[in-house]
């Protein structure tokens, strides 16, 4: 089944409603459209960015920016690196990259790691059969060793989320911080469906930093539950399955590329 056509494909259209309430908003990272003043700002009072596409999913086209020393740039999109002696020259480079296609630039956000790859969070939030909003799954992406991005089908090593949180922060901790996230993610489903009621899922992407403060980097309207299908849990993956089908939709789960993590 097709997903449905919604207004909020948009990912600064999402992000301009988050802002506007107060409790949410703490947990996004400064986002603004892509130019040439508006990158070399972002660049200036943060150092580290992500430029994405502004309607885009599976981790495509996101690059990572980066100002090194006096007046180095660099930028790595998928597996290459490039580096430029000035602001110009980067920018010329990426203009050429993205074409016409608008982008936008994100703060970036200095994640936790493991094995010194970055990883981050899915949670998967649904309506379930009653219509009432529910967590029915989390699960944590550990990047890719050679990429910047965690998604699965970018490579991307999927780990129950509680497993890669308690090598981080211990036990206890671990499940405060997964607690934190699951009610960010309640209350932005609950929030975005207000400005499309015909909404029933959404797939938040959440970064937790060093303090262990954690960052809505993107909510989407169209998630794969393919990430549920590479851990030993199967019970997230037959709820989240069960509660699509009370909505009408199905899916087919040619799950390929994201790998499943090492027993312990």
């Amino acid at each position: 089944m097709k997903p449905r056509r919604t207004k909020l494909i948009s990912k600064l259209v999402k992000t301009t409603i988050i802002l506007k309430d107060r409790e949410l908003a703490q947990y996004v990272p400064k986002t603004v459209p892509m130019s040439s003043k508006g990158l070399a700002s972002m660049l200036t009072q943060y150092g580290m960015v992500y430029i994405k596409p502004t309607i885009g999913a599976l981790g495509i086209g996101v690059m990572r920016v980066e100002r090194f020393g006096n007046e180095g740039y660099r930028y790595q999109s998928g597996k290459a690196k490039y580096a430029f002696s000035s602001f110009a020259s980067m920018y010329a480079s990426i203009r050429r990259r993205v074409g016409a296609k608008p982008y936008l630039v994100q703060r970036g956000i200095y994640l936790l790691k493991h094995l010194d790859r970055p990883f981050d969070f899915r949670v998967m939030v649904q309506r379930n059969p009653r219509g009432q909003w529910e967590c029915t799954g989390t699960v944590a992406r550990l990047a890719h060793p050679k990429k910047i991005v965690t998604n699965g089908s970018q490579g991307g090593t999927i780990y129950p989320s509680a497993q890669l949180l308690r090598y981080a922060a211990g036990t206890k901790k671990a499940a405060q911080v997964i607690r934190r996230m699951e009610s960010i993610s309640l209350q932005t489903a609950r929030l975005l469906s207000k400005s499309d009621p015909t909404l029933h899922v959404f797939g938040l992407d959440i970064a937790i930093d060093r303090q262990l403060r954690p960052w809505m980097l993107e909510v989407n309207t169209n998630p794969d539950p393919c990430p549920f299908t590479k851990v030993q849990d199967a019970s997230m993956l037959r709820k989240i399955l069960r509660y699509a089908k009370a909505h009408g939709q199905t899916y087919t789960l040619h799950c390929i590329k994201a790998r499943k993590a090492p027993a312990t």
